[in-house]
């Protein structure tokens, strides 16, 4: 019975010994596994390349590599082509064998990793079909994945149902569709009264990455909910909606509606004169042309004044303002938006005669700053009784 007793002791004074509480307690790995990335590899494919290298690490010993490399399909080209290839790990060396996505060419990879302090050293070589290119990449920095996917967040500025039309523009829609159906959802396009910007037909690496592509429309805003609706229903459509476009709202008035329509159309032919006549005077010009886009909706007018460079020579001053109307908001509305853009000023010689010629040597610079149209969307809104946007406010006023 004593011995019971001092066994019993002996067990109770080992449970409070805080060595033997700690010891009970770390039931955790010493080394958990953790996930760190690399986002900057310089010198892939003669630094073209766009480079994800995801690492899977045990303490300080890497265990399994990703690399994800998204490059151009050819030297200059804007089309790209993607390889994701497992690498094997062995010590400080990663290997592996793949092929690419796009054009199917076989893929070998062989990196050497060392750290560097708080940095990292690449070096090896990556084959792509018969090409090899050899790495020589310093001062590498990784992040963790937190940091990672924090960077990789992305907004196409896609709107399905915005409030109105401050945002986003109302000629201007965006469709995102995956990547194995965009072909189709553009070849639907062909014949429609719609613009496609030819940019948004580059397959970025973002894109590749997604799946995903998102293409950009320029159409009359009186159609523009008609094409979003139709977009939704068309098969690999992800989202569709109204996105970013011409209209900025500093050059901008909203006003009554019901002056400018007949029944629910837009009288284009009244606004357009009533435009042009306002702009006539502030720019102390003869108006010359009034053009609509069927596609687009936009409204174009052109003056004319005699240019004030060189007198003497009667030479012609032509003056381009792009215009856009439309509701302030999608659906059933009361108010209509104006935007007029920056006018665009080209001189020639109109003279009776033989002409001089002349050719435009202003930088893009220059060419964007010629903002000065002597007070015009002030002007605008006195005549439609309209109101300006209040930028500090984020409000009509």
């Amino acid at each position: 019975m004593r011995a019971l007793l001092l066994c019993l002791v002996g067990l109770i004074i080992a449970a409070s010994d805080p060595a033997f509480a700690q010891m009970k307690l770390s039931t955790k790995p010493a080394n958990p596994n953790e996930v760190r990335y690399f986002t900057a590899i310089d010198g892939l494919m003669d630094g073209t390349a766009d480079v994800i290298l995801k690492e899977t690490r045990q303490g300080k010993t890497v265990t399994s590599a990703v690399l994800d490399v998204c490059y151009p399909a050819e030297k200059g080209s804007d089309r790209k082509d993607r390889f994701v290839a497992n690498l094997a790990v062995n010590g400080q060396t990663l290997t592996g064998t793949t092929q690419s996505i796009s054009d199917k060419l076989p893929v070998t990879v062989k990196l050497v990793r060392k750290p560097t302090g708080d940095t990292f050293e690449f070096k090896g070589q990556i084959g792509v079909g018969q090409t090899i290119t050899e790495v020589i990449s310093t001062d590498n920095s990784d992040l963790s994945e937190k940091e990672f996917h924090d960077n990789q967040t992305t907004d196409d500025g896609i709107a399905a149902a915005p409030k109105d039309f401050t945002e986003v523009s109302p000629e201007s829609v965006g469709v995102r569709v995956k990547l194995d159906a965009a072909v189709d959802f553009l070849k639907g396009l062909k014949g429609q009264d719609v613009e496609v910007s030819l940019s948004s037909l580059t397959v970025s690496c973002d894109a590749l990455r997604a799946g995903e592509q998102t293409i950009n429309i320029s159409v009359d805003p009186d159609r523009a909910a008609a094409l979003i609706a139709k977009s939704k229903s068309l098969p690999g459509v992800v989202a569709a909606g109204w996105t970013s476009g011409i209209v900025e709202m500093e050059r901008s008035i909203r006003f009554a509606a019901a002056d400018w329509r007949d029944g629910d159309r837009l009288n284009k032919d009244k606004l357009a004169t009533a435009v042009s006549d306002v702009l006539a005077k502030t720019l102390s010009a003869k108006a010359s042309s009034s053009t609509w886009n069927a596609n687009t909706g936009k409204l174009k007018l052109t003056f004319k004044r005699p240019s004030q460079l060189f007198p003497a020579l009667g030479l012609t001053e032509t003056i381009e303002v792009p215009a856009l109307v439309a509701p302030d908001k999608p659906g059933a509305s009361d108010r209509l938006m104006l935007w007029i853009g920056t006018p665009v000023i080209s001189t020639t010689d109109e003279s009776a005669g033989p002409k001089l010629n002349l050719t435009e040597e202003s930088s893009g610079d220059e060419e964007g700053d010629q903002k000065d149209d002597n007070g015009s969307v002030d002007a605008l809104a006195r005549e439609f009784k309209g109101q300006r946007w209040d930028a500090d406010k984020s409000a009509w006023k």
